[in-house]
């Protein structure tokens, strides 16, 4: 097995290169232009003197972005992939932890990046100095420099780190989870093989590129030959302008989130379209729980499709179980998570710390080379889920306590039950309760909160007290966090209802939740 990524992009940019490896609706690139451009990056950034550490890539949702991305990697640091219209705050936090040498920018974003120089800064050779900005166009014309690429690459390991992404954090403060080139291949290997994605295959993007799921629609060309088209942002909300998208691309593959599906089937997508996706065969789906009712209305409409449930955190590369679904669901049936992917384990551990007998909940636990190397410059936050396997005691087993609640069935399936925290998933990102409460109390006007999440409709809210506006507070949390973490409900209350502890109490704020679905 290959122990580098470069090495996939290699050898298909050398069966394939003029093949498109990535496409948007207003260009393309074929492998061998990828691996061309790639190599003028890594080029560029080994001939500039920078403190030791990772790269940010603060760009937008375009496929230059993926040559940059793989420009930083043969360069031999991970990379960061940051969006550049995130609010300046949530930018903020990110870089603070992050702590980049450098950061690149395309000319389109990079006023917005300069503009925000005075929030981060990096020490070279022991002196602090604004972090150095490099303009990926003037990368690219730097000639491409073999002999220092291959002294990099000499020294390079498949545990080495290969990027940071940064997730929710339930302080305020996002984290940014590090994974090596070994556990990216081992998963990317994984997913093809259950998805049987091929060569002939077309994949379409629907995540942001500094999202988890997307670094699917990034490795699996690599690896496979297979074409990813990014589909543009605004179609999730238009089924119709979507489909017709989809049918012209040849779109054959998808790996979206269960909210992505769920939103186009209440907009009415399979009413609205007759002509339907006769070319889609392979749908992943993950993130959060996919309704029964909406799963079967796309197997329904797709009866020739392979539909395939995937659990996982970014901790554990993407997704570590999967189900493939061998029978229309009924509208009221669990979907359960399935089996481990190969490289991973699963187990389930009870509140006394032993493994969870069948048929009974525990905490999911993850282990395996699929693991992420832990919390960027963070160690405490790494230490306490990243921990030895209380039943390996001979030897050294380190596991991933994800914080969900599982079941494991008598057929050997396993079933997702919940969190054990405020931790949910929505729209397909991971997202913590209480760092939306964090952002809501830095408000002047805000002197209580509390953030909630409606499952059955998978809807945010926030409620709170003060004498600020429900529509100041909109406005101040839009600044503050990136879209999809916004409640998309917010409602203020004379004060917010207690427990007898003090505690704000949950159940009544439920009860005010479906008030106030009802009263519409």
């Amino acid at each position: 097995m290959e122990k580098n990524v470069l090495q996939w992009l290699e050898m298909t940019a050398g069966r394939l290169p003029e093949k498109i490896a990535y496409s948007e609706a207003s260009a393309s690139l074929s492998f061998g232009q990828v691996l061309i451009r790639s190599k003028r990056v890594g080029s560029a950034i080994l001939s500039l003197t920078l403190s030791e550490g990772p790269l940010a890539v603060m760009m937008g949702r375009d496929i230059s972005t993926i040559t940059a991305d793989l420009g930083v990697v043969y360069s031999g640091r991970a990379y960061a992939p940051i969006d550049a219209t995130l609010p300046d705050d949530r930018i903020k936090k990110i870089l603070d932890r992050l702590q980049p040498a450098g950061i690149i920018s395309d000319k389109e974003h990079l006023e917005r990046v300069n503009s925000l120089r005075g929030l981060y800064c990096s020490a070279v050779d022991g002196k602090e100095e604004a972090c150095p900005i490099l303009c990926l166009e003037d990368l690219l014309l730097k000639e491409t420099d073999e002999e220092a690429l291959l002294s990099v690459r000499k020294s390079m390991l498949e545990t080495d780190p290969l990027y940071i992404i940064f997730t929710s954090g339930s302080s305020g403060n996002p984290k940014g989870v590090a994974t090596s080139h070994h556990s990216l291949m081992c998963y990317i290997s994984a997913y093809r093989d259950v998805m049987g994605i091929a060569e002939e295959d077309r994949l379409g993007c629907q995540a942001p590129l500094d999202y988890i799921a997307a670094v699917r629609d990034i490795y699996l060309p690599l690896l496979t030959g297979a074409q990813t088209y990014l589909i543009p942002k605004e179609f999730f909300m238009q089924p119709t302008e979507l489909f017709q998208c989809m049918r012209e691309e040849g779109i054959t593959a998808v790996g979206w989130s269960a909210s992505a599906l769920s939103v186009l089937s209440a907009l009415g997508c399979w009413k609205d379209d007759n002509t339907g996706l006769p070319g889609l065969r392979k749908i992943c789906f993950s993130g959060s729980v996919l309704p029964g009712k909406v799963l079967s209305e796309w197997q329904r409409n797709l009866p020739e499709a392979k539909f395939v449930n995937q659990y996982g955190p970014t901790e554990a590369t993407a997704s570590c179980t999967y189900y493939i679904l061998d029978h229309v669901v009924r509208e009221d049936e669990v979907i359960p998570i399935g089996i481990p992917y190969d490289n991973y384990r699963i187990l389930l551990l009870g509140e006394d710390g032993k493994e969870a007998p069948a048929g009974e909940e525990g905490e999911i636990c993850v282990s395996g080379p699929i693991l992420a190397l832990g919390y960027w410059n963070d160690p405490e936050r790494t230490q306490e889920v990243f921990i030895q396997n209380p039943l390996k005691g001979p030897y050294g087993e380190r596991i991933y306590r994800t914080g969900d609640i599982g079941r494991l069935r008598e057929d050997g399936l396993l079933e997702f039950h919940g969190r054990r925290d405020r931790q949910i998933k929505y729209m397909g990102h991971r997202v913590e309760l209480d760092e939306i409460e964090t952002a809501s109390y830095e408000m002047d006007g805000v002197d209580s909160c509390a953030a909630l999440f409606q499952e059955d409709k998978e809807v945010l809210w926030l409620f709170f007290a003060g004498n600020g506006e429900t529509k100041d507070v909109i406005l101040y949390l839009r600044k503050k966090l990136p879209g999809f973490m916004v409640p998309r409900k917010v409602k203020k209350l004379e004060e917010l209802p207690k427990l007898p502890n003090g505690k704000t109490d949950m159940t009544r704020l439920k009860e005010e939740m479906g008030r106030s679905r009802r009263s519409k």
